[in-house]
């Protein structure tokens, strides 16, 4: 199996550091990036990072990782609970996904407490800020080396 982990990000989160931090917190999607390149390279695997607004790109981005990856990182944004375009593209990828959200999704607005992706992920995390990357990698690195 593959040792690359495939880390998604959903609109908006490119202003993460600048956008509502008493939410999402001060850091920044490269702070994130970097902290997840150093962790990945402690656990011998490899990483692509992506991040759009875009729903179809995230799409394409699922469909690469059906070919390369052996697991996958997402946090969906907005689009956790809107897209089942992207649920039907994660349920077409047979490794192990673990969904992530920096804020507590179900302390805030109703209509953010459902999410479809949800449905497909294998574990879901959040309100741990930008730390549940790092818990996310982690645990995708060690499915992926119990299926090697």
């Amino acid at each position: 199996m593959s040792r690359l982990v495939t880390v998604l990000n959903g609109p908006n989160l490119n202003l993460l550091g600048k956008r509502q931090p008493h939410i999402y917190g001060s850091e920044t999607l490269a702070d994130v990036e970097a902290s997840c390149r150093a962790l990945a390279g402690e656990l011998g695997v490899e990483i692509r990072f992506h991040q759009s607004n875009r729903e179809y790109e995230i799409i394409d981005w699922i469909h690469e990782a059906r070919e390369t990856a052996g697991g996958l990182v997402i946090n969906p944004a907005a689009f956790t609970h809107t897209s089942v375009a992207i649920l039907d593209a994660l349920n077409t990828f047979e490794g192990p996904v673990i969904e992530v959200h920096i804020s507590n999704v179900h302390k805030r607005e109703s209509f953010r407490h459902h999410s479809y992706v949800s449905l497909r992920a294998d574990g879901v995390i959040a309100g741990l800020g930008t730390q549940g990357y790092l818990l996310a990698l982690r645990q995708v690195a060690q499915l992926i080396g119990e299926k090697a």
